[in-house]
């Protein structure tokens, strides 16, 4: 209690001791502006660059410490809500997709004209005129007029005119007739073809093949009553030619 008393005659001593003057200067300093004439003249005797110091610093307590804050909350929230929708709407797209594990039918009587796709796989019993490109097998016993591009390739008793590719096997069964260009990576040909084959792996000719145009392969059997109109090159095996006779030749002048 001695403390406090002390403290109080001491703050009552230094307000007695304030002359007139100086208390009315300190009024005058701390008031309020009543008119808008005395608030003009504050302003002009305050200097300019105060005015700016301290609303910056106004800005900076008031606001610095929340906007940090909600900056952090907001990319917070972009990390957590954004990222996962734009893994799953890619995530289905064309480009990654597996092939669908589906056949489609074109059916005896029906004719389709115009390109078709799909990421299954595709039988043709009916017509097609147009384009055909599927990400699983092609199997075509009926008729197709247009370029055919497939995993796979079985034709049975098929009419097809257009250029046949297939990125594995091609098996072309008997009465099967296609004119146009043959591509794969190995061949079983028991029908007509009226073209070129071009075939990565081997070829097998059946009895009852029959073939014009010019044959390229890893190797051929043909079977015996077989018929070819065209060259066979076996550009893909393993044995060069040209160059097993030039390292004989060579082999030869040598021992000579």
């Amino acid at each position: 209690m001695g403390f406090f008393s002390e403290l109080k005659e001491d703050l009552s001593q230094a307000v007695t001791e304030l002359t007139p003057e100086e208390l009315e200067a300190e009024k005058t300093e701390n008031a309020a502006p009543e008119t808008a004439d005395d608030l003009s003249k504050m302003l002009d005797n305050m200097d300019l660059d105060q005015l700016a110091n301290a609303e910056a610093e106004s800005d900076t307590k008031v606001n610095g410490e929340e906007n940090v804050k909600v900056g952090e909350a907001e990319e917070t929230v972009e990390q957590e809500v954004y990222e996962p929708r734009t893994e799953k709407l890619f995530a289905g797209s064309v480009a990654s997709s597996p092939v669908a594990d589906e056949n489609s039918i074109i059916t005896l009587n029906m004719t389709v004209k115009g390109d078709i796709t799909s990421q299954g796989s595709l039988e043709v019993i009916g017509n097609v005129v147009g384009n055909i490109d599927v990400m699983g097998k092609l199997n075509v016993t009926g008729s197709v007029t247009g370029n055919s591009k497939a995993a796979e390739f079985y034709a049975e008793k098929a009419r097809i005119n257009g250029e046949v590719h297939s990125e594995g096997s091609l098996k072309i069964g008997q009465s099967s007739i296609i004119i146009g260009n043959v591509f794969g990576t190995s061949a079983v040909i028991a029908g007509a073809v009226k073209g070129d084959i071009d075939v990565h792996g081997p070829v097998i000719l059946d009895a009852s093949a029959i073939v014009m145009g010019n044959i390229k392969s890893k190797s051929v059997q043909i079977n015996n009553g077989a018929v070819i109109e065209g060259m066979c090159s076996q550009c893909y095996a393993d044995v060069n030619p040209t160059s097993f006779f030039e390292n004989v030749k060579k082999s030869s002048g040598k021992n000579k």
